[in-house]
């Protein structure tokens, strides 16, 4: 079986900012927008919209995953 994470999500452009009901937003006012996995092995990846593997840039990111994750998570944000 091959581990993968999902593509991301990628921002539209609208004409109204109004949500549906049961709806929430976010805006990104600078940072990263990113993907996390936490795989069962105990492996971390983090990786870009596009991609790329970011992992090694965010020691921090990956340890507080180690230990604070549960295994086969996976977070989609801005950090």
């Amino acid at each position: 079986m091959t581990w993968s994470l999902p593509e991301p999500m990628l921002t539209v452009a609208v004409d109204s900012p109004a949500l549906p009901a049961g709806w929430a937003g976010e805006a990104k006012w600078d940072g990263y927008r990113a993907q996390l996995a936490m795989h069962a092995s105990g492996r971390v990846l983090l990786r870009s919209r596009h991609g790329t593997d970011m992992t090694a840039s965010f020691p921090e990111i990956r340890a507080a995953a180690l230990t604070q994750l549960p295994a086969d998570t996976g977070l989609d944000g801005v950090m």
